[in-house]
């Protein structure tokens, strides 16, 4: 949010008082964020039915303090004393400052949820929902409060990926709004509002577009998995990771800036829009993706992989950071 809008003011209410968090579903995402809010010093409660939530929770504490090896953070011992896991909702949400839900996917199964959320949490409680798919709008359509509900989604995953898309839904308040920028600055995030609801938000729409082509150059030949793969990695995986595509394509444009880019190479990107081809994921096509990428990281198990995907990714975030040097 722009400066002197009051977040700054909201955001140190926030680190004073608002610690008393509730996470509301403990698959991959609840699990990450527990781990990053006890980390940044909330007291957490967690609320799954599944069996095995209190052994996840531990699984993902862990993983998130091995990350942060050689720094100054704290064992896992210690953010495992701020996480108590606890067995239904509403002992969860008493008492919380923030209820973040984390359920799966259903719209009626959330909605069931919110309201369940909505009646036990306090009045004051921020509630914001992980969804990556349904809209703010949709959630909160059967609440008594919808002004205080918003979505918080986060890029899988959220102990590592700085990104924060808050959307808030017709009714909700710009309070709302500020006071969830505020707690996501507060616990190292990114936060970043949309201006207006939309299906899978921002961040998966440009992903799966890139993913559609992804999928047709193999699909047709042109690359393989590995390869393609190689060619993001070495090129404009890079670009992106410290300047995004509009200002990356403004720097293309020389001198001239994004509007020589535009008047130049423009007309080009233009007819390679029309004619942009849509691959289906048939039985053929699945099998040939997967098969690929099975062959590839055989033997190599999805503890390991994560491992060194989160490391990575951590390492060019701190690099890109340090030559910022705090600056947008």
């Amino acid at each position: 949010m722009p400066a002197g809008d009051g977040s700054s003011v909201v955001g140190a209410r926030v680190n004073r008082s608002q610690r008393d968090v509730a996470v509301i579903g403990a698959g991959t995402i609840g699990v990450s964020w527990a781990a990053l809010f006890a980390a940044h010093g909330c007291t957490v409660r967690v609320q799954d039915p599944r069996p095995d939530v209190g052994s996840e929770v531990e699984a993902a504490v862990r993983h998130y303090t091995g990350l942060q090896a050689g720094t100054a953070g704290e064992s896992p011992g210690q953010l495992l004393a701020r996480i108590q896991v606890v067995d239904d909702v509403e002992t969860a949400v008493a008492g919380a400052d923030v209820v973040q839900e984390n359920a799966p996917e259903r719209l009626p199964l959330k909605q069931e949820l919110i309201a369940r959320i909505e009646a036990a949490a306090p009045v004051s409680a921020l509630i914001a929902s992980s969804t990556s798919a349904l809209m703010p709008s949709d959630l909160a359509r059967e609440m008594r409060t919808p002004e205080r509900l918003v979505v918080g989604h986060p890029f899988n995953p959220p102990e590592v990926i700085p990104l924060v898309e808050v959307v808030p839904g017709r009714r909700t308040s710009p309070e709302t709004v500020e006071r969830a920028v505020a707690f996501y600055r507060s616990v190292g995030k990114t936060p970043v509002v949309l201006h207006k609801e939309i299906s899978g938000f921002v961040a998966n729409r440009l992903q799966s577009t890139l993913f559609r082509e992804c999928v047709w150059l193999v699909s047709q030949g042109v690359v393989s998995a590995a390869e393609l793969d190689r060619i993001v990695t070495e090129s404009i995986g890079i670009r992106w990771a410290t300047a995004g595509p509009f200002e990356s394509f403004h720097l293309g444009g020389g001198p001239g800036g994004m509007r020589h880019f535009l008047e130049h190479l423009g007309p080009g990107m233009a007819r390679r829009w029309k004619t942009v081809e849509q691959p289906e994921l048939d039985e053929a096509t699945v099998e040939l993706i997967s098969g690929q990428v099975e062959d590839r990281f055989a033997g190599r198990g999805y503890d390991e992989l994560t491992d060194v995907r989160d490391r990575a990714q951590l390492a060019v975030i701190e690099a890109r950071d340090a030559v910022r040097g705090g600056q947008d």
